[in-house]
């Protein structure tokens, strides 16, 4: 299986400008306002006029860029539209027309149609249903059609308006024009603010301490431990799947059934999180879009590499930006139903030529199948049972191999995914609790556990049954009560 090329990993980085909801918004105005006035670009006037327009506008797209509005918060965007409408003339109908026309092309069709053909092999007639997806979609993402366009709107008819009153003198002798939007700016930012204080309320806590280190082994508890992560897998269509062996294993093992994702729930957040056993306003990732290449913590390869020991995590071209040189990348760009395929044989091959003591494997064709095909579809359910299959086979591999005589496997999801384009980030209630469970020969049997823990328990855990000191910056709990004790290993062994 190919590694992501650099290309890729570029190209992927691209792609999140336009994914995510943040960075999209004022991406999507520029263009629409440029390409609506094409033919006036070649009069001076134009750019003068466009840039004191958008000068205007900027606090409004400051306050869209830093305040999102997921889940039931994007109903609340519809009424600074309508005050705008009252404040202001709507201007040109063809302006916003086009600005629907475009939001609708990009999102259902090259996103939700030829990107996803290009990349995962999706049909060409994935429109049909797409359109249905984003117009339900409730993360903020690009593909929020509820959240996206009263903000684009918004922002268009503001630079309109003042677009023409500059134009065509590009004067800013018109002091009087700009008190109402300094006034409409004040008001939307105090209207944000108060709807995030009193309504914005389903973020996890974060005031866990520092992971405490008292009663930690001496030697490691396990040779090995296996991690494999099916990105994006739904709890409770989980449970809907026929996934016979993965049930089995939560059986004979013990189960976390209440383990909570961070927020928000991005993939590189959560991996992130899980893999330093802290809070993104710790390590740095808080979403997709990487700015700043690199956690900026102690991670549990860090930790591995102080005793000696090996990690490896294998994932997409997105992981590389906060994990680095510990991932071995797999690339993006094939079809989906050869995807999960393609990365348990590279972890074959991992185990076989590497032989590390941890390995994390990422599947993704759940996640890419909930993203194209919605989550609610019998095709996702389809790929769980197809992960299912490909994990009793990895096992039953290294089972033979005698690479699981003293391992304990950890099978979970990063993040749930919610109706519509399967989006995750702001903890819809598809998002927020995940399937987690261990079994293995140190791991009690039998048993499920109902108190609610964090999945940025993973790296402090791992480094417990590995032997190797805590990341630094760890604040999750070791998931002791999972484990057997060692009057209970002896018992077994004797």
């Amino acid at each position: 299986m190919k590694k992501a090329s650099p290309f890729e990993i570029v190209a992927a980085r691209c792609w999140n400008l336009l994914n995510e909801g943040k960075p999209f918004t004022p991406i999507f105005v520029l263009g629409v306002f440029l390409l609506y006035r094409i033919g006036e670009w070649s009069d001076p006037s134009f750019w003068s006029a466009a840039g004191l327009g958008l000068l205007v506008t900027l606090p409004f797209f400051v306050i869209y860029y830093c305040f999102d509005f997921p889940l039931l918060l994007r109903n609340y965007l519809w009424l600074p539209l309508i005050a705008a409408l009252l404040v202001w003339d709507h201007g040109s109908l063809s302006l916003y027309l086009l600005a629907l026309g475009l939001f609708f092309f990009f999102t259902v069709y090259f996103w939700g149609t030829f990107y996803y053909h290009l990349r995962i092999g999706t049909s060409w007639w994935n429109f049909t249903r797409f359109w249905k997806l984003v117009l339900k979609n409730s993360d903020s993402t690009s593909g929020n059609a509820q959240e996206q366009m009263p903000k684009f709107l918004l922002l268009l008819l503001i630079w309109n308006h003042f677009y023409s009153v500059f134009y065509p003198t590009g004067s800013v002798a018109v002091a009087p024009h700009l008190l109402a939007p300094a006034i409409f700016a004040v008001c939307l930012w105090l209207y944000s603010y108060v709807l995030h204080a009193n309504l914005f309320d389903w973020k996890p806590a974060e005031d866990s301490p520092l992971t405490d280190k008292s009663g930690w082994p001496e030697t490691a508890v396990n040779e090995k431990v296996i991690v494999i992560v099916i990105d994006g897998m739904r709890k409770e269509r989980f449970e809907e799947a026929n996934a016979p062996f993965l049930k089995k294993l939560r059986a004979e093992g013990t189960e976390y059934a209440q383990m909570e994702t961070v927020y928000p729930a991005r993939t590189v957040v959560c991996f992130s999180s899980m893999f330093t056993g802290t809070y993104p306003r710790e390590h740095g990732i808080r979403s997709n879009m990487v700015w700043k290449l690199g956690i900026k913590v102690e991670s549990i390869f860090d930790s591995l590499r102080k005793v000696g020991k090996t990690g490896r995590l294998l994932g997409i071209a997105h992981l590389i930006d906060s994990m680095g040189s510990d991932v071995e990348s797999v690339t993006a760009v094939m079809h989906n139903d050869a995807a999960d395929r393609n990365i348990i044989e590279r972890a074959k091959r991992i185990m076989d030529e590497q032989n590390p003591d941890l390995l994390v494997a990422q599947l993704i064709g759940v996640d890419q199948t909930g993203h194209s095909r919605g989550v609610l579809y019998d095709e996702y359910l389809q790929k769980i049972e197809e992960a299912d299959r490909l994990i009793e086979e990895f096992v039953d591999w290294l089972d033979n191999r005698g690479m699981m005589k003293n391992t304990t496997l950890l099978i979970c999801a990063d993040h749930g995914q919610a109706d519509g384009i399967g989006g995750h980030g702001h903890l819809d209630e598809g998002e927020r609790f995940v399937p987690f469970f261990l079994h293995g020969p140190s791991i009690k049997k039998g048993l499920r556990i109902e108190e609610k823990h964090s999945l940025i328990s993973i790296a402090p855990t791992l480094a417990y049954l590995l032997g190797a000191p805590v990341p630094s910056s760890s604040r999750g709990t070791v998931l002791s009560e999972s484990m057997k004790t060692n009057a209970d290993r002896e018992r077994k062994t004797s």
